[in-house]
């Protein structure tokens, strides 16, 4: 299998893609040792340690294994000795069991099931749905407008499902919520998967995640960064906070191609698809989050890299002071030239999606 390093970003972020055909697999903490040389004669040498992974093969989602080579002093081992998986690529076995479910039904379309029930009442839950999604996330809500009924439908009820998850932990009961609550909350979303929805907006999403390939890991991913927001107010590196931000935004793309669609006409794999949808999740979340750094700091929040504040000279109390320096300036550059790279990468995504998704996605 002939394979080629497409790109890869600075030994801060540890992040890089193989390119096998029209297929990207992400592959974190690979880094190349540069050999000297000019023009043609320029190399990146392998260096240290050989590490086994599985990228998707030629057909469908049939896996090669490909020994691929990284820093020795990168990569974590386990106490047997083996190599850890990373955040990107325990994401990435999300994808792909995701992607295996849109193509399963592609092969065998499902029928249209309506959660059992007066029509009315589940044509109201989702008419509530799109009220709640006015309220709280205008701009979101206008873009919806430019989808087809069906989908501006199902997109509404997978928005109220993730702002009531958030608000368990955000809202004004947060205080209280335990992660007993979580898993309380958990077991119902299973019921509502099961076809047992609790009251009108869960009934709503039950009858979306019927109608459309939607796979339940990404919505149990979300109440896990939930259960993280109790326990952990820091992250060591940039690993950590990209586990934290696909739970938190990064699922909320897994969860939409599925009802936004793939175009018929599409050349590009499914999972390179999902994996764009993932990119916007995630650029969207650490935007946020350079956003919101007084505001999570009165709460005792810090949503940054420990490692790559240290490298800057900058520490905890830098960030509670809220003072702006140069090591900040410094500091932010950087953070923002990873979200824009990310976002560069969501936009390749754009262009696959069903023609009538393409501009609300876009614009939402």
């Amino acid at each position: 299998m002939s394979l080629k390093l497409l790109w890869f970003v600075s030994s801060q972020s540890n992040l890089g893609f193989l390119h096998h055909g029209n297929r990207s697999l992400p592959c974190p903490n690979l880094l190349f040792q540069h050999r000297a040389g000019k023009g043609k004669n320029q190399r990146w040498k392998p260096h240290f340690c050989s590490l086994r992974t599985h990228v998707p093969g030629s057909e469908g989602l049939r896996r090669s294994k490909v020994k691929v080579t990284v820093m020795s002093t990168m990569a974590a081992t386990s106490s047997a000795g083996e190599i850890a998986m990373s955040s990107e690529e325990k994401v990435y076995n999300v994808v792909l069991k995701q992607a295996a479910l849109v193509n399963k039904q592609l092969r065998s379309p499902r029928g249209d099931v309506v959660v059992p029930g007066d029509l009315s009442l589940l044509n109201e839950a989702y008419d509530r749905c799109g009220e709640i999604c006015a309220e709280y996330a205008k701009t979101f809500y206008l873009g919806t407008l430019l989808m087809t009924p069906e989908r501006r439908r199902a997109i509404w009820a997978i928005y109220v499902w993730c702002r009531r998850t958030d608000e368990l932990v955000d809202g004004p009961n947060a205080p209280h919520i335990t992660p007993t609550a979580l898993d309380r909350w958990e077991a119902r979303l299973e019921d509502l998967f099961n076809g047992r929805p609790f009251d009108m907006l869960d009934a709503a999403l039950a009858n979306t995640v019927n109608k459309f390939p939607v796979n339940i890991q990404p919505f149990k991913d979300m109440i896990e960064g939930m259960r993280m927001d109790l326990r952990k107010s820091r992250y060591k590196n940039f690993d950590e906070l990209y586990l934290y931000c696909y739970y938190v935004a990064g699922t909320v793309g897994l969860m939409s191609v599925p009802v936004m669609g793939i175009a018929p006409e599409s050349l590009a794999s499914t999972e390179s698809v999902y994996n764009a949808a993932l990119a916007l999740g995630i650029a969207n979340q650490l935007t946020n989050i350079l956003r919101d750094v007084g505001e999570d700091a009165q709460r005792g929040r810090i949503y940054l890299p420990q490692d790559e504040l240290a490298q800057e000279g900058l520490s905890d109390e830098d960030i509670f002071s809220g003072k702006v320096t140069d090591k900040w300036r410094n500091f932010m550059k950087k953070q923002i030239k990873r979200a824009r790279m990310l976002f560069h990468e969501a936009e390749k995504g754009v262009k696959e999606l069903n023609a009538s998704s393409r501009w609300p996605c876009l614009n939402c």
